[in-house]
């Protein structure tokens, strides 16, 4: 059950970004994904760390003023560990969108750790790397 678990919530935290059809993208999910002091950390040249709040309000202000449009992005392949009440997952992921009326494609690479709490599985921390 673990398992399953941690697949739909990681597809959750994929499907919050979702604005595909004209519909409003639900950001504000991953508050409900994460640990309240979760961090959420972007590597590369743009090295940045986020709080959940940090994360959350400039993604919900991207996706839901028009700059950003039909974007989703989603997982390719992954390898998850689960030891206990702890998990990490390793995975590639695409994505696409058209953002400031540009098309775009890309893709990288998500690390996610995982806890058992008394209310279920949510994340504890999220890195990504963006393939240039």
């Amino acid at each position: 059950m673990s398992r399953t678990e941690i697949d739909v919530l990681t597809a959750e935290f994929f499907g919050a970004f979702d604005n595909r059809g004209g519909k409003s993208a639900d950001v504000g999910r991953i508050r409900r994904l994460m640990l309240p002091g979760g961090v959420i950390v972007k590597s590369g040249t743009e090295f940045a760390v986020y709080s959940v709040e940090e994360f959350i309000a400039p993604r919900e202000q991207l996706l839901s003023e028009g700059r950003l449009v039909e974007f989703s992005e989603w997982e390719t392949s992954e390898r998850t560990e689960i030891v206990g009440d702890i998990a990490s997952r390793f995975g590639e992921y695409g994505k696409s969108g058209i953002l400031d009326g540009e098309p775009f494609e890309g893709g990288g690479t998500k690390a996610i750790q995982f806890v058992r709490t008394p209310d279920g599985w949510r994340i504890a921390a999220l890195s990504w790397y963006d393939k240039p």
